[in-house]
């Protein structure tokens, strides 16, 4: 990920400083949703470094409801953020609260919070609209000193918007997924790979691709990393991935020649010329 700007980092160590203490005695008095909101409001602008009164929009009205509050980035809609009062716990049902409102606006992230729990959540539009969870941030546990905890912050931010961090930590998140690891073992590029290096541990026994495959699938990696949608999304992203790979490299290279026709034997020849010259 892009290093954090000293100004940036600057910037959230002296709000993390002085809003800790904040957010702990809202939870103590464990202040309602509208108070909660307008400590979110200043988190944002204080710690994330939004605009309080050009970006951040409270009540942002989608149909016939209202979303607590939306951030409008150089006038465009970029996310949506719903909150609850400090002291509830963020419910399965507030997740899919938030996620109906990105979803009817098109929204592709939402972040559901507490003002202590952040969750930040990208949204898919196929059939079902689905929802990754891409981080959960705990506001009070955070350390100034510990650099992942920096990031997680830094991704959110004002800064990071206009780089797409968001998407880019995503596609890292889905890379190093077990789903995405999983298939990748039984791609046969790696297959091959294994292969090779068992061959080179016993040379003298006869092992086969279909054999190694069936250890990894049926032994080694646990049935729900193979199965399901999010299975089969990772196994499609790998396909298109070696596809991609593969026209690039025909791109770069050109269609494989195609094979000559053998040369005619001297006797053919021959023959040919005396049959042209009768």
């Amino acid at each position: 990920m892009a290093k954090i700007p000293a100004k940036v980092e600057s910037r959230i160590k002296e709000a993390l400083k002085r809003f800790k203490p904040v957010v702990e005695q809202a939870k103590a008095r464990d202040i309602g949703e509208a108070d909660t909101s307008t400590l979110v409001k200043d988190l944002l602008a204080e710690l994330f470094g939004y605009d309080k009164y050009a970006e951040i929009t409270a009540e942002y009205q989608i149909k016939s409801t209202y979303c607590d509050l939306a951030l409008k980035i150089e006038g465009k809609l970029s996310l949506l953020i719903e909150v609850k009062a400090i002291g509830l716990e963020l419910k399965e049902a507030y997740i899919k609260q938030a996620v109906d409102y990105a979803a009817n606006q098109g929204i592709e992230w939402v972040v559901l919070t507490n003002a202590i729990t952040w969750q930040v959540y990208k949204i898919g539009f196929g059939k079902p609209i689905t929802s990754d969870l891409l981080m959960a941030l705990n506001f009070l546990a955070i350390d100034p000193k510990n650099d992942s905890d920096l990031d997680a912050i830094y991704i959110l931010s004002r800064e990071a918007q206009g780089k797409s961090l968001l998407d880019e930590y995503h596609e890292q998140k889905q890379a190093l997924s077990k789903y995405c690891i999983g298939s990748l073992l039984l791609t046969e590029p790696v297959l091959a790979v294994i292969r090779r290096e068992l061959k080179r541990l016993s040379p003298d026994v006869k092992i086969e691709v279909e054999e190694i495959q069936a250890v990894l699938s049926q032994e080694v990696i646990k049935r729900e990393v193979l199965e399901g949608e999010k299975a089969q999304e990772a196994s499609r992203k790998i396909a298109r991935a070696a596809n991609r790979a593969l026209r690039a490299k025909t791109d770069k290279e050109g269609p494989p020649a195609l094979p000559q026709s053998a040369p005619a034997s001297t006797a053919s020849l021959e023959s040919t010329n005396q049959q042209n010259s009768a």
